[in-house]
């Protein structure tokens, strides 16, 4: 089982700017990894997704053309900066990842992923 450990996140007026990291313990057997964020009440949803190789990425179109996803492989390290950031954007983030690839609809779901990692604030004030 890959172990995931997040850092970053915290708290931002909107408008402003806060970076997710997700390091995680073992990529060899890595497929797909994604950002997901849950907040009280509501399903996990799913943010961004990235295919290992770091071409392929997939936004949610709630947070396309302000966050980015990328994956230093070597480092095994996967970031989310998030810029312009909205109260919206407020949610506990996870970050995730699967060991088989999956067409665009199923790396969206979080049944998809098999390791998770603890789950890091962002809060974002209007």
């Amino acid at each position: 089982q890959v172990q995931l450990e997040e850092s970053g996140g915290g708290s931002v007026q909107a408008g402003g700017s806060l970076r997710l990291s997700c390091q995680a313990s073992d990529i060899s057997k890595i497929k797909v990894m994604a950002w997901f964020r849950q907040t009280v009440g509501k399903e996990r949803e799913v943010v961004a997704v990235i295919y290992i190789g770091g071409v392929t990425t997939v936004y949610d179109d709630s947070v396309k053309g302000r966050f980015t996803i990328s994956l230093d492989q070597p480092k095994k390290l996967m970031t989310l900066q998030m810029n312009n950031l909205k109260p919206e954007d407020t949610a506990m983030y996870y970050c995730a990842s699967a060991t088989w690839y999956g067409t665009r609809a199923l790396v969206v779901r979080a049944d998809h992923y098999a390791s998770w990692g603890q789950g890091r604030q962002v809060t974002v004030s209007s």
